[in-house]
């Protein structure tokens, strides 16, 4: 279960090496906004170098650039011999991007005898003032789609905005964007992924926002700094009283097998409370939050 995704600029080996020692539950290796433009075929030999090397328990993602950029094919030829787990699609427009990339992996697998359909695809879905009205495209697009995770800092550009925040709030077009990616990654079935904080050195409003996001249904947030790492994935675990809750609500279904509602503590409780619940205990697993 991934809940932070550590961005590494895919030219440094010295910073991939720190990352991959941290606790990030996944490491998203940047070939795009990271990159001078100059540096990205020696980016793609240094991002394929530090995928090659031993794996720990770590994801390893690839951001390639974008479709319209001319360079993700070459992006894709220079990384998938070594055998990403996953490729981030920026400035995803509609599910149809997600098709056109799905095909380009089914060939880059076939050609390096890679397991067909073994490599997922994360696409940021909100970076273009296009990509707002594609957010209902995603369920069916296709079968590698694992995530999408909505960005403020390029759509403040697409838009012509001033800025994304007021007094660290989002403007109504950012908590619109933020909203339909969180319902259409839902819809789709897959990974809704929570927008990087900026602020590096503000960790109360890290948390703050993290534990916002988990409220609202995000299952995991991008992480640009690696002090930001511990403060997400702890927002992200479940409090002791949530596991209580959880565990005594699995434990009333699990008298009463056959109904669709039972009674605990004088109220009714229902197959979305029992699916809650199993989502808390799942959560778990990885540890308990700190109040």
């Amino acid at each position: 279960m991934i809940r932070s995704m550590l961005f590494v600029p895919g030219d440094s080996a010295r910073k991939f090496e720190k990352a991959s020692q941290g606790a990030a539950d996944a490491l998203i290796l940047d070939l795009e906004d990271s990159v001078a433009p100059a540096q990205k075929a020696a980016a793609r030999a240094a991002t394929a170098a530090m995928l090659a090397a031993p794996r720990g328990r770590q994801q390893l993602f690839v951001r390639v650039n974008a479709l319209d950029s001319g360079l993700t094919l070459a992006d894709l030829a220079g990384v998938m011999a070594a055998r990403p787990d996953g490729i981030v699609l920026p400035k995803c427009r509609s599910g149809a991007d997600v098709r056109q990339l799905g095909h380009y992996l089914d060939a880059f697998e076939a050609a390096h005898a890679l397991a067909p359909g073994s490599t997922r695809i994360l696409a940021i879905a909100t970076e273009t003032a296009e990509a707002l009205f594609g957010l209902g495209s995603y369920a069916g697009s296709s079968p590698r789609l694992w995530g999408l995770m909505w960005g403020a800092e390029d759509l403040a550009a697409a838009l012509g905005s001033f800025g994304n925040r007021t007094d660290g709030t989002y403007g109504d077009p950012f908590r619109m964007a933020r909203s339909l990616c969180l319902a259409g990654a839902r819809a789709a079935g897959v990974s809704p992924v929570d927008t990087v904080y900026v602020d590096i050195k503000d960790l109360d409003g890290l948390r703050a926002e993290t534990l916002a996001a988990r409220r609202d249904g995000f299952s995991a947030k991008a992480v640009i700094h690696p002090a930001h790492v511990d403060v997400v994935n702890a927002a992200f675990a479940p409090s002791a009283d949530e596991i209580a809750w959880a565990r005594r609500v699995t434990e009333a279904f699990a008298g009463a097998a056959d109904m669709g509602v039972v009674s605990m503590d004088g109220q009714m409780v229902d197959m979305p409370h029992l699916r809650k619940a199993q989502g808390i205990l799942a959560l778990a697993e990885r540890g308990t939050r700190v109040a």
